[in-house]
């Protein structure tokens, strides 16, 4: 695997995991929370790593965390994972960052340095893949640049990471351009329910 040092990946960890009924950055793998596997697998990939979230969750795990940024709409309370794009992007230093959410068990790194080859390599503002289930705009890599369309889409109310999206120059990778790093099609699988994570535990996530 190559070490992408272009590149910096952050985590979004601030959601309310209500399906779950458990915080999913800290379920347990082989004793490990999922987040700090994420982490250490990254960490071998990109320049830094930040986990975007509640420092009083992960803070004491020893990983870097910084909070949503906030918005200056103050009715609206919770905006979702494109606050933490946002918040993301802002801080970086890096011309190319990856965005993951922090539920994605079977993530490889292999996967990872493939879509990172092909993303550094684009004209593009943003590098999403597609499977057949539609974009997934938590596994992307963007441009830091993209930061000032998305504050824009924020301050208008928006919150739906694709009304953002709208002004951006996107490059969308099907599944079938990846499937050699993901036989089983499982990489951008995410968890939701405790039935999801039963089932990643039996598949030896995060390698």
């Amino acid at each position: 695997m190559k070490y992408h040092g272009q590149v910096a990946a952050f985590i979004l960890a601030g959601g309310n995991s209500s399906r779950m009924g458990r915080d999913k950055g800290l379920l347990d793998f082989a004793g490990v929370p999922l987040i700090v596997k994420t982490v250490r697998l990254l960490e071998q990939l990109v320049c830094e790593v930040v986990v975007v979230g509640s420092p009083d969750r992960y803070v004491r795990l020893g990983l870097r965390v910084i909070r949503d940024r906030e918005i200056s709409r103050s009715d609206e309370l919770n905006l979702g994972p494109l606050v933490g794009i946002a918040s993301a992007l802002h801080v970086t230093e890096t011309p190319w960052n990856l965005i993951l959410a922090c539920d994605l068990p079977y993530l490889s790194g292999a996967w990872i340095d493939w879509l990172l080859s092909r993303a550094t390599q684009s004209s593009a503002q943003v590098v999403m893949p597609q499977t057949t289930h539609g974009v997934e705009p938590l596994a992307a890599v963007y441009r830091r640049e993209c930061v000032s369309a998305i504050d824009a889409s924020l301050a208008h109310g928006f919150r739906k990471v694709s009304d953002a999206l709208r002004d951006l120059r996107v490059e969308l990778i099907h599944s079938r351009e990846w499937r050699k790093f993901d036989p089983h099609g499982r990489v951008l699988t995410n968890m939701n329910t405790l039935a999801d994570y039963a089932e990643a535990r039996k598949h030896r996530p995060i390698a």
